[in-house]
């Protein structure tokens, strides 16, 4: 059982739960500001943001969406560490009749493009992703190329990356990473388990994982839908930090919607203290993760 304290991280509304699956999810910059507020409040170090348009309730890259929503919660005067996504922009849908034209959905951009709200508004935190999957009836895609431009530009911004790891695949690239030196400095690792056709979301795959990290490195892992809380209290047995958040869960319990991120965080926060453990404040997080505050 871990002996130092547990950072939390609230994953706050993601880019494909939907308002059908919870009426609570937030999704105007406003709402998703609102909630992340709250659930540092409730105890989460860490809230991780992606962007919504208003509009769809889609994920999008839009510069004055996350503009709004990091300026709503510093306006707020909430000290919480920020993690903002980098995720949108790697979707590819092909067309039926062409398979190499991109389908209506499809979000492919320039790598430079999917990090620009990081370079300008620095968060201490962002994520960047190691997947190339199949996700519904499209396909992420994160080349290697890509990412190292991703990467560098994250870095020489002073980001702390978050390396987001869906599959063993991901984990062997991003290792590569830094051997090569492509990552340097302080690094966050996030196993993804659960999401479909990715790494199965159970004990053996997640000590399978984290048996082959850096030696010493912080890692967080987590579960989507029902394996949400299983997956956060085995993180914390392992020796790991955990998440949650309406990206990853609408539920609180078994057929009760969540009315709120914070009620999810007030579980998280629970389940760890009934283990033994203490969730960590904002100041032990940024020392745990070697940030410097001021971002």
């Amino acid at each position: 059982m871990p002996t130092q304290s547990t950072i939390l991280t609230c994953a706050v509304t993601g880019n494909l739960t939907k308002r059908e699956q919870n009426p609570a999810l937030p999704v105007t910059p406003e709402e998703i500001a609102r909630s992340a507020v709250d659930a540092a409040r409730a105890g989460a170090a860490i809230v991780h943001l992606h962007a919504r348009d208003p509009a769809t309730g889609r994920g999008t890259t839009r510069a004055e969406l996350f503009d709004e929503i990091v300026a709503r919660i510093r306006d707020a005067g909430c000290d919480v560490i920020l993690n903002l996504s980098t995720g949108e922009g790697g979707r590819f849908l092909p067309s039926d009749d062409d398979p190499k034209v991109a389908a209506p959905g499809s979000t492919l951009m320039r790598p430079e493009l999917r990090v620009a709200h990081v370079e300008r508004l620095k968060p201490e935190v962002c994520t960047l992703d190691f997947n190339t999957m199949f996700s519904g009836a499209s396909v992420v895609i994160n080349t290697p190329r890509n990412l190292e431009i991703m990467a560098k530009r994250v870095l020489a911004a002073g980001v702390v990356p978050e390396l987001e790891i869906f599959d063993s695949g991901d984990l062997q690239l991003a290792l590569a990473f830094v051997d090569q030196g492509i990552l340097t400095g302080p690094l966050l690792w996030q196993i993804v388990l659960g999401v479909r056709y990715g790494a199965m979301a159970d004990s053996q795959t997640m000590m399978y994982f984290t048996s082959r990290l850096p030696r010493g490195a912080p890692w967080t892992a987590f579960g989507i839908g029902r394996m949400a809380f299983p997956m956060l209290a085995q993180s914390f047995l392992l020796g790991g930090h955990v998440r949650i958040g309406m990206e990853d869960t609408v539920y609180l319990d078994k057929g009760v919607l969540t009315p709120s991120n914070a009620a999810l965080v007030e579980k998280a926060t629970g389940i760890v203290a009934s283990l033994g453990g203490r969730i960590a404040t904002v100041q032990e997080a940024r020392a745990m993760l070697g940030l410097a505050k001021g971002n």
